[in-house]
């Protein structure tokens, strides 16, 4: 590159606009500076700058000015021609922008790779030019300059081009750089417009494919009903299907609505979401009913054969049925009486499996539909029609599939229903249990109401607490509590035995299980409120007996207690209240979870306090409102150590550690109130828990002891667990009234009003480890 001495010119800056050595071009002077650059000029001559983003280049161009013009709108212009590229110096002071200027020429003589970056160039600014439908006049151009620089210049012509990009090329005073900056710039365009050209034609062709098979479409219908072969959809056979339907009236002018559009539009996109519509339409059972069977004997017998206990549920159903009885003798309205039953229990005590039978006692079809873990709102409603592949939500599905207006649904897990950005479907049921607003339902696919009254729904759920309220306030909750030893020993003799020896080949000769071999697998392989885990056990001794059987082995195989570890290894469960409560602090408490009633351990210990004050720690991952409990326990006790024959300086000035063990399960709940308080008293009074005794009831800071709930539940958790005394709160004394006989016989219940009852009936009477206590 050649310089040449320093010169002095006039900025004229050029906003977001570069100018390249070789241009001659004719712009409008809008700015006050600019003008003043030009009134300066030097012999006709200034420097343009780009300014980019605000910011000035540091290479221009020296540009001579050819001509004044007024342009069409008034406008003052200048015709310009840019000569060669100028290195700026320090700006010089004066009026006005005045600039040290060195200009750069290029060299005559260049590298070998210039030349074949210039022909590269060309060849691809000629596509460009061809892709856009130049007739050849920009080749021609192009043939005409022959320096390599002067010709990636010519990028300045170049109208999509963006501004930095030219002022990367007018930057690029190395000649080589400058055309591999060009021809990147050039191939851009080259690939941009291609992908441009192809989207175009792509778009084109798909207009012409789709309206040729239009045509064509149109063509076939007419010939076809020429030859009178109409096909299963042309009009008339869907004006059929609508009125064999049997819908109601402002369900067949939406049919019949979208019957038209069908008919004008004839054949396209479209025609095949309407036919999808109208095929729904007409498959669901607007008029098609199940007859009830409202014989109550045999309701009750097949309720019974399906299911061991479960007495109330099965009270419930024959109350329906008593009522909906009556009134069809009475020729009352038939409509439903509006149950929306909801089976809340542990898992396995039946509630998925009642449903079917409850539809079997009744006639009716049995539809189930699984709502755990859905969070799309649209599965209850169904999708708008404007969607691609739109569908009906599960509702109107489960109708379709039964056949009739009247199944009996089962919404199962409706505890387990989620939410998320896509809605909340526990809001969309709260309509369709709702007995006030079901006949009117409506699903966003159909778009038309949909009476839902006549069906019985059935949900299912494990706890109640993650129900929102409003729904489950819109449903008659039915508690399962779990089954007692010997009602599980009914279902394992009567139901579950004869189901696995069926599923593993045998005959029920062929395997025997005697009454002492099934009551040990209940408590020593098996402790769960349901039957699910039995089953399971029982599937696996029956499958050992089969595998005897098909190894030739004569004669039924018995199966009896002493068997049992040989067949199903170890015992898996026992009974630890008694080993784990014969040290002070450690007291047995009651507790419901999600599978049920079960049994848990708060144990405590003390130790000097590191530093002045004290401490209290609670381990075993406890909720907020059980770690309240703890604070409370504790501090109850310090008000109360006189009234327990304890020293103050026993109890004050240490650090308390109180644990629930299995830590890695959640724990929470005021009921764990008194068990605290035991098992701190145990502590600091050397005195053991009975280890027959289990407790649930919270606690007050005067020592009063609140109801709880889940009483049956804990109930049955300590009767498995082989506890003999259970020290409840007074006022859920009624709550009995709900525990089977066989409970209530093997333990003592002791109803309690304060905390001092409770430590005395579960104490021993003298102090055992006082010793350990105190250290």
């Amino acid at each position: 590159m050649d310089r040449e001495p320093i010169t002095q010119l006039p900025v004229l800056p050029l906003d977001d606009a570069v100018l390249l050595p070789g241009m001659s071009v004719t712009f409008p002077v809008l700015e006050q500076e600019q003008l003043a650059a030009l009134e300066r000029a030097v012999d006709g001559r200034v420097v343009a700058v780009p300014r980019i983003d605000g910011a000035f280049a540091a290479i221009g161009v020296v540009i001579e000015i050819t001509g004044q013009i007024t342009l069409p709108d008034g406008t003052h212009g200048v015709a310009v021609e840019a000569l060669h590229r100028a290195e700026l110096g320090p700006a010089v002071v004066g009026d006005g922008l005045v600039v040290g200027v060195r200009e750069l020429r290029d060299p005559d003589e260049l590298p070998l790779e210039a030349h074949e970056l210039a022909h590269e160039y060309r060849a691809v600014v000629e596509e460009v030019a061809g892709l856009r439908g130049d007739s050849g006049r920009v080749a021609a151009f192009l043939r005409s300059i022959t320096h390599p620089g002067r010709l990636a210049d010519t990028v300045g012509y170049a109208p999509d081009l963006d501004a930095s990009v030219k002022a990367e090329v007018l930057a690029a005073v190395d000649v080589v750089e400058r055309l591999r900056l060009a021809v990147a710039a050039q191939r851009d365009r080259l690939a941009e417009m291609g992908l441009r050209r192809k989207i175009r034609e792509d778009v084109t062709e798909g207009l012409e494919r789709d309206q040729k098979e239009a045509i064509l479409r149109r063509q076939m219908a007419a010939i076809r009903r020429e030859l009178d072969e109409d096909d299963a959809d042309d009009g008339e056979d869907w004006h059929a299907r609508i009125e064999a339907s049997g819908m109601p009236e402002h369900a067949r002018k939406e049919a019949e609505r979208e019957l038209s559009r069908l008919e004008r539009q004839g054949e396209g996109p479209e025609a095949g979401m309407i036919r999808t519509y109208l095929e729904w339409m007409v498959s669901l059972p607007w008029a098609t009913r199940s007859d009830d069977r409202l014989e109550l004997d045999d309701a009750r017998r097949v309720l019974d054969e399906d299911h061991a206990g479960l007495e109330t549920v099965k009270e419930r159903i024959l109350e329906y049925l008593a009522v909906r009885k009556l009134r069809r003798e009475r020729e009352l309205d038939d409509a439903s009486s509006g149950v929306i039953l909801a089976l809340v229990g542990p898992p396995g005590v039946g509630k998925t499996s009642l449903g079917e039978s409850v539809a079997r006692a009744m006639g009716r079809e049995f539809v189930r539909i699984s709502l755990g873990g859905i969070r799309d709102e649209a599965e209850i409603r169904g999708h708008r029609r404007t969607y691609i592949g739109a569908l009906p939500g599960r509702l109107v599905r489960a109708l379709r599939d039964a056949g009739t207006r009247n199944p009996v649904i089962l919404l199962d897990e409706v505890d387990k229903v989620g939410a998320d950005w896509r809605g909340d479907p526990s809001s969309a049921l709260l309509e369709v249990l709702d007995p006030a607003q079901n006949h009117t339902f409506r699903d966003h696919y159909l778009d038309v109401e949909l009476d839902l009254s006549e069906v019985l729904f059935i949900a299912t759920a494990n706890v109640m607490d993650t129900i929102p309220g409003p729904l489950l306030d819109r449903m008659e909750v039915i508690t399962l509590d779990g089954y007692t030893e010997e009602e599980k020993l009914a279902i394992a003799r009567d139901y579950l035995l004869p189901r696995q020896v069926t599923r593993s080949g045998l005959r029920e000769a062929e395997v025997t299980v005697t009454d002492a071999a099934l009551r040990q697998v209940i408590a020593d392989y098996t402790r769960e409120a349901g039957v699910r885990s039995l089953e399971r056990e029982l599937g696996k001794l029956v499958r050992k007996a089969a595998t005897r059987v098909a190894g030739g082995e004569a004669g039924p195989v018995a199966v009896d207690a002493d068997d049992l570890r040989t067949a199903l290894g170890r015992p898996r469960f026992h009974h630890e209240a008694a080993e784990r409560t014969a040290v002070p602090g450690v007291a047995t408490g009651l507790a419901v979870t999600g599978t049920g009633g079960d049994v848990l351990f708060v144990e405590a210990t003390a130790m000097p306090a590191e530093g002045p004050g004290e401490r209290l720690v609670l381990t075993g991952q406890l909720g907020d409102v059980m770690r309240e409990s703890g604070r409370l326990a504790l501090s109850w006790l310090r008000a109360n150590t006189d009234a327990l024959g304890l020293h103050p300086a026993d109890v004050g000035g240490r650090e308390v550690h109180l644990h629930v063990p299995a830590g890695a399960i959640p724990k929470d709940g005021p009921s764990a109130g008194i068990t605290m308080v035991t098992a701190l008293a145990s502590l600091f009074s050397g005195r053991a828990v009975k280890p027959t005794v289990g407790m649930t009831g919270e606690v007050t800071l005067q020592g009063r002891v609140l109801p709880i709930g889940g009483v049956k539940q804990k109930l049955l958790a300590a009767h498995r667990a082989g506890l003999t005394d259970v020290i409840i709160p007074e006022r859920n004394r009624g709550d009995l009234d709900d525990v089977p006989e066989a409970v209530l016989a093997d333990l003592r219940v002791h109803p309690v009003l304060t905390v001092g009852e409770v430590l005395e009936l579960a104490l021993e009477p003298e102090p055992s480890h006082r010793a350990a206590a105190a250290a």
